[in-house]
């Protein structure tokens, strides 16, 4: 089994420095890092970057998509445990950040709380609405991304 890829092993690209690398780095994979997005447009939205230079999904190697599967489910995993989502949503926008990632998206019927906060799903039931974001601190971030910590296998 490989080792885990750590801050120091791990070159930080733009994009991933882009989304508060590596302070916001939940998990850290050979191939991919898993960061809490600093703006919560659900309660536990992600990044999900791919560490490999690549501005196109295809460019990625064998590996790494194998990687992505099982980092799939542990983010399914996770967030379950942790907010009970009613759906996941991931998005490969790339339109202003080239590098290879994914806006993971929880989505939500009703609201959920979370430290002493109403966090709302303003797309729900149709596409996300990245616009409109929960209000968070970093704080309440570092809340977050503990607690999804504490739920990861």
């Amino acid at each position: 089994m490989n080792k885990p890829a750590t801050p120091e092993s791990t070159s930080l690209n733009a994009t991933m420095r882009k989304f508060g690398a590596p302070q916001t780095i939940i998990r850290q994979y050979q191939y991919w890092s898993v960061m809490l997005r600093p703006a919560q447009a659900t309660l536990g939205a992600l990044v999900l970057a791919a560490h490999e230079p690549a501005e196109a999904f295809s460019q990625l190697s064998p590996a790494s998509f194998t990687e992505l599967h099982t980092i799939t489910g542990h983010i399914e995993s996770a967030l379950t445990k942790a907010f009970q989502y009613d759906k996941i949503n991931y998005l490969m926008l790339m339109m202003v950040d080239p590098d290879v990632h994914f806006h993971v998206i929880p989505r939500y019927a009703q609201p959920r709380q979370f430290a002493d906060m109403e966090f709302i799903d303003a797309g729900w039931p149709t596409m996300p609405n990245l616009g409109q974001i929960n209000k968070t601190d970093a704080a309440i971030n570092q809340r977050i991304m503990n607690y999804i910590q504490s739920c990861w296998s």
